[in-house]
């Protein structure tokens, strides 16, 4: 069984919306789901250097300040065969949706805070967006 760390970050803008990216079908964890983005930690790498990388190749956005925010076990899902350590990074940005630049996945959007429940999310990024919601 594989062990790895992936780093996310919840970044959220002026509005309160939280940008999210539509995975695609072939992803290896969490296929056609929502997740923040984010990915795998490099080895040499910190998280949150691996977290700043994941976010500017898959949006073309660089992070400001990013807080430490959460770090746990990857939630159990069925089938998912590897032993994840899940590092969750916080931060805000005036970038709007057009300064996004699809890197990877369907789709990565500013989702309005009352919408973030109402989509197919990755197990991970439901239990961070579930406390994140709960804590603002």
């Amino acid at each position: 069984m594989a062990t790895y760390d992936i780093a996310l970050v919840l970044l959220v803008d002026s509005s309160g919306a939280v940008l999210l990216q539509h995975r695609d079908g072939n992803a290896a964890a969490s296929p056609n789901q929502w997740s923040l983005p984010g990915g795998h930690v490099e080895p040499g790498e910190s998280p949150e250097e691996a977290a700043r990388r994941e976010l500017r190749e898959e949006t073309g956005l660089t992070a400001g300040e990013l807080h430490p925010l959460w770090r746990g076990p990857r939630p159990y899902e069925a089938g998912f065969p590897h032993t994840v350590t899940v590092h969750v990074f916080s931060g805000t940005t005036r970038a709007r949706q057009e300064d996004v630049v699809l890197g990877e996945g369907r789709a990565m959007v500013f989702v309005p805070r009352d919408e973030l429940l109402d989509r197919e999310l990755a197990v991970s990024t439901a239990l961070i967006l579930s406390s994140h919601l709960k804590g603002t």
